[in-house]
């Protein structure tokens, strides 16, 4: 995965006689996403497009939630597809901490990796139910190491360096992913908060405000996500990643990889 991604930043023009009279920079705010279009939006989001808010989320529900489901032991070889290494077939890119790790090393001991659920299995308390358990969307190889000190935490930003984390942080109740793959983790938790609404006897995912939510079905910031989705674009690797799934595995799509302004729009 790139290390480097675009960031669009609103800011305020100062004058040099402002500066004199003590004035200081206001704080950076992120861009909202611009509007995109794609080869599936007369086709896959044909009863989505031009619609908000409530709308578009419920749109967008019924459309992703017809999918091809995969046990959670067979996560362990489509990880290997979904998101191999560009540049060494052999390997897998992790989650976090951008390291690239062969694919023969999964499993539980320091230095293996595993599989990591960016919306974290205790908030709602599916498990490792085929299902939300299993789904590819938010399904990531990351270092078995970095991977427990996320634990169940929340998303925001803040903390002390991760190790091995690749400039991850993370304190008492938040992790903070690297910036490379924070776009990723918020546009991976809001397809959930989309696709499994309480309606097909899972829990009602759902994101807010707060952190240290427990076993609670919500994750937070959402805020903090909001602004990730637009300060870290899809990059080629996750777009790629949706491609995979669609065409091999889930036969659905994370619409915010496809259109990352559907975030503000719903949200």
């Amino acid at each position: 995965m790139p290390a480097t991604h675009i960031r669009r930043w609103k800011t305020l023009a100062l004058t040099t006689s402002a500066l004199l009279v003590g004035l200081t920079l206001p704080t950076m705010t992120a861009t909202p996403a611009s509007a995109t279009t794609t080869a599936y939006d007369s086709t896959y989001y044909k009863n989505a497009v031009g619609k908000t808010g409530s709308s578009l989320k419920s749109s967008l529900h019924t459309i992703i939630s017809s999918q091809s489901k995969i046990s959670y032991s067979a996560v362990w070889d489509a990880l290997k597809v979904t998101d191999q290494d560009p540049n060494n077939s052999n390997n897998v890119i992790l989650l976090y901490s951008g390291a690239s790790r062969a694919k023969s090393l999964n499993g539980g001991d320091t230095g293996d990796w595993n599989r990591e659920h960016v919306w974290a299995k205790s908030h709602g308390d599916f498990g490792e139910v085929t299902g939300p358990g299993t789904d590819l969307h938010h399904l990531r190889p990351a270092d078995v190491q970095v991977n427990s000190i996320r634990g169940n935490k929340d998303f925001d930003d803040g903390g002390s360096a991760v190790s091995g984390g690749g400039g991850s942080l993370t304190d008492s109740d938040s992790f903070e992913p690297r910036d490379a793959d924070k776009g990723d983790v918020a546009r991976m938790i809001l397809y959930m908060a989309v696709r499994y609404d309480g309606g097909d006897g899972f829990a009602d995912l759902e994101p807010n405000e707060k952190v240290d939510n427990g076993s609670n079905p919500y994750i937070g910031k959402l805020s903090v996500l909001k602004e990730w989705n637009d300060e870290d674009p899809p990059s080629a690797f996750e777009e790629k990643r949706n491609q995979v799934i669609y065409d091999t595995y889930q036969h659905n799509r994370n619409p915010f990889i496809d259109h990352p302004e559907w975030v503000d729009a719903i949200w």
